[in-house]
Parts: structure tokens; sequence; C-alpha cells
């Protein structure tokens, strides 16, 4: 049986915490590969700031040297609300015999409760909560836990650099770097 990481998100834009969480649960769990999977329109938070074809494009760029790693675009196929719930009942029809594990990080845990369909969710899919060694993860519903090393980057804290004007190097892949300089992402 395949055993999958599903990391799911806005990417707006991609970064080394992406990456490291990813790497990391691949590590621990054992996976055979880690699929990133872009969001259309998050049901938990605001739009994203650019298009989705440019987060898909700055994602196979951050992903691009390595092998374990890949995109899949179904929710953006999919376009509206991304619901994780759909998105799981679709990857089982799809791939019956594969194992997934969806990997949250430690904030997400505590609004389980809150997501849609959590109930019938937790029966299909085996959750990664990513933590760090001083956080507690505390919830009601399964959770694998995965430490990782802490490191503090955000989208948003990259997003509010670029409009700044400060460096975002060694905080973003080079080639998404370059690709958002390219396209002036994020500038206002």
């Amino acid at each position: 049986m395949k055993k999958v990481g599903l990391l799911g998100g806005t990417f707006d834009p991609p970064h080394y915490g992406h990456l490291l969480i990813a790497e990391e649960v691949y590590q621990a769990l054992e996976l055979d590969e880690v699929w990133f999977i872009p969001s259309y329109e998050p049901p938990h938070k605001e739009k994203a700031n650019i298009k989705a074809s440019d987060r898909v494009a700055m994602l196979k760029n951050a992903i691009s040297d390595n092998d374990h790693f890949s995109l899949n675009t179904l929710e953006i196929d999919r376009l509206g609300k991304s619901y994780t719930y759909d998105t799981i009942v679709h990857l089982k029809e799809k791939f019956p015999t594969f194992q997934f594990y969806f990997i949250i990080g430690a904030d997400m845990v505590e609004f389980l409760p809150k997501w849609n369909k959590i109930e019938e969710l937790i029966q299909l899919v085996d959750f990664v909560g990513v933590k760090r060694n001083d956080y507690q993860l505390v919830s009601k519903y399964p959770i694998i836990e995965v430490n990782i090393p802490g490191v503090e980057i955000s989208s948003t804290m990259i997003r509010q650099r670029i409009r700044q004007g400060h460096s975002i190097r060694y905080l973003i892949p080079t080639k998404v770097e370059e690709f958002i300089k390219e396209l002036q992402l994020y500038e206002s």
C-alpha cells in the first residue's frame, strides 16, 4: 500500500517552512511521497492574494528539486471553496489502495471540531499534526504527532517583507524568489 502525505494550503507564497514540514513528515512516517495541494479558495481564511496559476507555478518551482514531492491541483481545478472532505473523498475514489496522511500545523489541530464533515473525515484519512517540542497537541480526534524544528516563517510575513522592500532570501527557494521578482508579485 502506497503511503502518501497531503499538504494543503494557499501557498501564497510557498516557503521553506512548508518544505520542512513536508520533509519531516515524509521521514518520520516513512511515506512514499508527499503531495502539495494548493487550495482554490480556503474555507477558513481570506482568498489568496494572487491568482491560482501563479501559486501553482511557484509551488512547482519550490518542489522541483525533490523527487518525492509532487503537485496535485485537484482543488484548483474544482474551483470554489476547497473543503478537505471533498478532496479526500475524491482521492480515495481515484486511489483506493493508497493510505493518505493529511498534514496540518499545530495551530489547526484546535480548529478540527469546526471543520466541514470532520466526523466523516476522520474515518477516511489519518491526520498528522506537526508541532514544535514546546507545543502540546490536544484534540479529541486521533492525531499522529510529528515534531519538527521550530521555523518561524509564514507567507504573511514574506508578503509584508516584499511590500516593505526587505530581503526574503533564505526564507523561500531561490526559484520562487526569482518568479516573484519577475512578475513583481506582492509589491503593493
